[in-house]
């Protein structure tokens, strides 16, 4: 049976000051392990430091938002994979749609970093989501297949346990429509079943994250759908308990 994983996306947000504030929050607040959850945060990369110090004693565990892909280079403003995994990153945000949408990453770029990040043995969280325009074009399953055929390109069977998915559709992100659990557990179960003609029964194993607008509200409902396992969560990692919340709405999911 699939663990569930919940991984905070801080984005921009979170100084160094606030970082060291955020964690002792969840864990004083949430000192213990909840069963059949694993837990992340992914602060900016100015926190990353501090953020891997204070978590040492904790059970979450660290990863960063975007990585290049190459080990070192004349690339201004970039983090390599190596640095990260010298930080001891554990995870990973590839191909989010901000980094798409905003930066240009295409797919085959994103295919690019998930093969570093593998290689320096990190879990790439690879994202996919349709536009509004694209649901309503009911272009969503042509979208996810031909994202996560590009971005997964570099990987082979063997690399399928490290490999994490999340779909976040781009017109639920920070906006607060999420789509409802028949609508994500259905994208789920598409997504399953094109990773099944790449990576055969292995599929079965890897977990598909939810993300866009998840709240304490609607968080069980989510990860109760058979092919839901966990969320990339956005603005709500930030509130200690908020995301506290989330996370015990993950256990108390995958104990059904």
């Amino acid at each position: 049976m699939r663990n569930k994983l919940i991984v905070g996306n801080w984005k921009m947000y979170g100084t160094v000051k606030e970082t060291r504030k955020l964690i002792f929050q969840l864990a004083v607040q949430w000192g213990k392990r909840c069963d059949g959850v694993e837990v992340g945060v992914c602060p900016p990369f100015t926190s990353l430091f501090v953020a891997r110090d204070e978590l040492k004693e904790s059970h979450l565990r660290l990863g960063a938002q975007n990585c290049h892909h190459e080990p070192k280079g004349a690339f201004t403003g970039e983090i390599s994979p190596e640095m990260l995994s010298e930080l001891g990153c554990y995870y990973v945000i590839l191909g989010h749609s901000e980094r798409r949408t905003l930066f240009g990453e295409s797919d085959e770029v994103v295919s690019q970093k998930v093969r570093a990040a593998l290689d320096w043995k990190i879990e790439p969280i690879v994202c996919v989501g349709e536009t509004a325009a694209q649901r309503e074009s009911d272009e969503t399953e042509a979208v996810l297949a031909r994202q996560l055929e590009a971005s997964l390109a570099s990987t082979m069977p063997e690399d399928a346990p490290h490999i994490n998915i999340a779909y976040e559709p781009v017109w639920a992100i920070g906006t607060g429509k999420t789509a409802t659990p028949l609508m994500a557990q259905s994208a789920h179960s598409f997504i399953r079943g094109q990773l099944r003609k790449k990576f055969g029964n292995l599929a079965d194993g890897m977990t598909i994250q939810y993300g866009g607008s998840v709240k304490p509200q609607n968080a069980f409902e989510l990860f109760s759908q058979p092919d839901i396992d966990g969320g990339l969560i956005g603005g709500a990692s930030l509130d200690a308990e908020a995301f506290i919340d989330i996370i015990e709405a993950a256990s108390s999911a995958s104990q059904r």
